[in-house]
């Protein structure tokens, strides 16, 4: 059984090593455990002190490409690596690494696909009052998203099986932990999660600038996803939203015909166009509907084909099994 850290690193000179020294040598059920340097644009010496300390897998970016598309080379190097377990880690030593084997026990047990350590973030000391609400509130519009019960969704460290990474499909530039989180749920994986202690700050997130910065990132991402993978719930609920606004105005004048006689008056002009415009806009809701969610199936095809081609690239071919009657 392998495992494989993947720790994605942009100008972590001063932290990494913390990260790297705290890291498990011996796991039991674990017999190799290799670590993967994503570096992602490091202009200082976090390749070299990796070096230093024993690390002999890297993946180079020339620019700084962002954590997303770093995770993303990052399980596709770890399976070239034959990993068997994947766990996402910081450079930043935010995350206990001596926690990695609870982390992946799970996963050992069969008892889950993927696991998302919980930072307990209403316990850490250096979020604010606004960034705990923020993440306590964007994880529960996750949960709704996806069908599931995480109290963290938007923790970075996380485990996750050579059959979970090779269905995972990573698009986005912003947010991973949601993207693969509703991902995961998508695909029916069994997810898990343990309870951690962060260790203390070393720095400013590189993430995001402000608090707003990422409720703006995060608000497009969840609206982006939320199309992705329930397109058709979405266009559907807009287009009876836009269909019972479009009727209000035409009910309204048929009452006023029906009950005077006379419903020319003031206005009704005015609201009937409104009304036709938002009927329109019902329709067009409903067409979009239809279409996205056969596009929807159809990505749903490609990533299944995407898969069978990973297995094969990978070595991960399923075994018939032939029993004599």
């Amino acid at each position: 059984m392998k495992l494989v850290i993947m720790i994605p690193c942009l100008n972590e000179e001063k932290t990494l090593s913390l990260v790297l020294e705290t890291i498990p040598k011996e796991i039991p059920g674990i017999d190799t455990i290799d670590v993967l340097v994503i570096d992602d644009g490091s202009t200082d010496q976090t390749v070299a002190v990796a070096k230093q300390l024993g690390v002999k897998h890297f993946i180079h970016h020339a620019r700084n490409r962002g954590l997303a598309l770093s995770l993303r080379e990052g399980i596709r190097g770890a399976l070239e690596l034959k990993a068997d377990i994947l766990v996402l880690t910081d450079g930043d030593n935010q995350y206990p690494q001596e926690r990695i084997p609870d982390l992946i026990r799970p996963i050992l047990d069969g008892a889950a696909d993927t696991v998302i350590a919980d930072r307990q973030v209403r316990t850490i000391e250096h979020f604010s009052p606004m960034k705990k609400f923020l993440q306590k509130f964007g994880t529960g519009v996750l949960n709704a998203a996806a069908g599931t019960s995480i109290p963290d969704s938007t923790s970075g460290f996380r485990a996750y099986s050579r059959e979970a990474a090779t269905k995972l499909n990573l698009i986005g530039k912003f947010n991973f932990a949601m993207e693969t989180t509703l991902q995961a749920a998508q695909k029916r994986m069994n997810i898990a999660t343990i309870p951690i202690t962060t260790n203390p700050k070393t720095r400013e997130s590189r993430l995001f600038k402000s608090s707003w910065e990422h409720v703006r990132k995060s608000a497009v991402a969840l609206i982006n996803a939320y199309i992705m993978y329930k397109p058709f719930m979405v266009f559907m609920t807009l287009g009876i939203i836009l269909l019972i606004g479009g009727l209000v105005p035409f009910v309204h004048f048929l009452y006023l015909t029906l009950t005077t006689g006379n419903a020319f008056g003031a206005h009704h002009l005015q609201s009937l166009i409104i009304g036709g415009v938002l009927l329109t806009g019902s329709f067009f809701s409903f067409t979009l509907g239809i279409i996205a969610n056969l596009i929807r199936i159809n990505r749903i095809l490609i990533e299944d084909v995407l898969e069978e081609l990973r297995r094969e690239r990978y070595g991960m071919l399923v075994e018939e099994t032939i029993d004599d009657q």
